[in-house]
């Protein structure tokens, strides 16, 4: 079973040590995303319908919004990963160029000797409950920023990249996405986000992936793992009453889901959470 040995939260967004043996369901979120190999077997990453190595020489790199899950190795012995969750504010505030995105150039990140020392060393601090790393702030820019760097060389675009482009996106498509944000804890209906948003069921989900990247109902599952890592993080709720209110019938629903879109059970996720990350 997967297991979270570590789990700090803080201004950058989330950094995770998932022991990981099972696979995911495809999921996205609104963070950029980083999966870095520890140890133990190597694994995939699947993105963009194509299985990504990680492994000690290959990382993967999501960008926001992009549809990915984890993709265990046919072992009995579970990949020990770190696993970032980058917000775009964040990236934005600490990255040397003001125009930076959280786009990534291309999804294999190759470790060199740089990103696996401070791989390492992350993990090191995260494996210590006694630690107090006032550099591991630092190290996670670093690791972000070495990262996102390396992505978009040897692209078209290479080093003239200032971002990617803006989509205005359909009024329509606009009001769905406030329907949905404002019905996260609902039992939402698609079929009447559609209606409400003035198009076909088929228009609708064909028009929402192409300007979102994603389905409605991976948007919606997005918002509603957002809405419950906060509130496992940031309230005293209980896990159940947690689930009722995102719409859960009970307790074992909410936590099938939450170990399909976020590795472990809501309990154990709870229980390691550290937060705010040192500075």
């Amino acid at each position: 079973m997967s297991t979270a040995i570590a789990v700090f939260h803080g201004a950058f967004g989330r950094v995770c040590l998932y022991s990981m043996d099972r696979r995911m369901a495809p999921h996205a979120h609104r963070e950029g995303h980083l999966i870095f190999h520890v140890q133990g077997p190597p694994a995939a990453m699947s993105v963009g319908d194509q299985l990504w190595p990680i492994s000690p020489g290959q990382a993967v790199a999501v960008s926001p919004w992009q549809s990915h899950y984890f993709q265990n190795a046919p072992s009995s012995q579970p990949t020990l990963a770190l696993v970032l969750y980058i917000r775009p504010a964040w990236f934005l505030e600490v990255a040397r160029q003001v125009t930076a995105s959280l786009q990534f150039g291309r999804v294999g990140i190759e470790v060199t000797d740089r990103l696996g020392h401070l791989v390492r060393e992350t993990a090191a601090t995260m494996l210590d409950p006694d630690a107090d790393d006032p550099m591991l702030e630092d190290r996670l820019c670093a690791l972000s920023q070495s990262a996102y760097d390396q992505s978009w060389q040897w692209t078209e675009s290479g080093r003239a990249f200032i971002g990617p482009n803006v989509v205005s996106r359909d009024f329509r498509i606009r009001r769905s996405l406030r329907i949905l944000q404002r019905g996260v804890g609902e039992d939402i209906d698609m079929c009447a986000v559609a209606r409400e948003a003035g198009l076909s069921r088929p228009h609708f989900y064909k028009l929402f992936r192409e300007q979102v990247g994603l389905t409605p109902n991976l948007y919606l599952n997005a918002l509603r793992m957002e809405r419950a890592i906060d509130k496992l993080s940031e309230s005293a709720d209980a896990v159940a009453d947690i689930g009722f209110d995102l719409g859960f019938s009970s307790q074992a629903s909410f936590s099938r889901f939450f170990i399909a879109n976020g590795v472990v059970p809501p309990t154990a996720y709870r229980r390691c959470v550290q937060t705010p990350l040192p500075h």
